[in-house]
C-alpha cells in the first residue's frame, strides 16, 4: 500500500466514515417532516410504492439496494411495457428531481454505509463490465449522494469527463475536499443547475469507454 493510499484508508475508516453516520442520522432527524410530506404526495401523485429501490455497485463493486423517492408514473402501452421516461415523468416527478428531494431517501444508505455523503455517484450495475481499468477505480470509495463531478457538471458533462473527474477525486480524497463539495452541492441544490442534458429526461446510457487503457 503506497502512502496516497494509506492515508485515504486512515481518514476514510476514522474520519469519512464517522462522520458520515452522524451528519445522515442528523439530517434524518431534521428532515423528518420533510419526508413525510414528500412520501404523501409522492403516493397521492404517482402512486405506489412511495420508494424507488435499484441494486447499484458500492465500495469495490460490491451490490447494495439504492433507495430514492419514486419520480416517475407507471404508465404502459397496451403489450403491457413501460412508456419511455419522457412520458412517465411528470410535473411533480421533474420537480423532485430538480431540487432533488427525491435523492433524500439515500441518507439511509449512508447511515447503513452503503453510501458516503460525498464520493463517486453510483450508477448501473450492467455498466460493470463496461469500465476500462481507470474507471473501475471509482469503486476504491463509497459512492457518494454528491461528488465531485456533480459539483463540475453534473449531468451536462460527457460521461468521459465524469469519470475522470470521479478518480480525480479517488486520488485527492480529503477531509478539507469533501466540505468544499458538500457547500457547493448545496449551493447548486438551490440553485437547481445541472440538472438534465439539454432537454433530456434522464442522462443518456453509458455505451463503454471511448478512451482505452494504454
Amino acid at each position: 500500500m503506497n502512502a496516497r493510499n494509506y492515508k485515504r484508508g486512515i481518514y476514510s475508516r476514522f474520519i469519512k466514515r464517522p462522520m458520515d453516520f452522524i451528519l445522515s442520522l442528523m439530517a434524518i432527524v431534521i428532515l423528518c417532516p420533510i419526508f413525510i410530506i414528500v412520501g404523501i404526495l409522492v403516493r397521492v401523485k404517482l402512486g405506489s410504492p412511495v420508494l424507488f429501490k435499484q441494486e447499484r455497485p458500492g465500495l469495490n463493486e460490491k451490490i447494495f439496494t439504492m433507495y430514492k423517492f419514486r419520480t416517475m408514473i407507471d404508465k404502459r402501452n397496451e403489450s403491457g411495457e413501460l412508456l419511455p421516461d419522457n412520458l412517465r415523468l411528470t410535473r411533480f416527478g421533474k420537480l423532485l428531481r430538480s431540487t432533488s428531494l427525491d435523492e433524500l431517501p439515500e441518507l439511509f444508505n449512508i447511515l447503513k454505509g452503503d453510501m458516503s455523503i460525498v464520493g463517486p455517484r453510483p450508477l448501473l450495475v450492467q455498466y460493470l463490465p463496461l469500465y476500462n481499468e481507470q474507471q473501475k477505480r471509482r469503486h476504491e470509495v463509497r459512492p457518494g449522494l454528491s461528488g465531485y463531478a456533480q459539483v463540475n457538471g453534473r449531468n451536462i458533462i460527457s460521461w468521459e469527463e465524469k469519470f475522470n473527474l470521479d478518480i480525480e477525486y479517488v486520488d485527492n480524497v480529503s477531509f478539507v475536499g469533501d466540505w468544499k463539495i458538500i457547500f457547493l452541492t448545496i449551493k447548486k441544490v438551490f440553485l437547481r443547475e445541472n440538472i438534465s442534458p439539454d432537454k433530456a429526461v434522464t442522462m443518456d446510457y453509458f455505451e463503454g469507454s471511448t478512451v482505452k487503457d494504454e
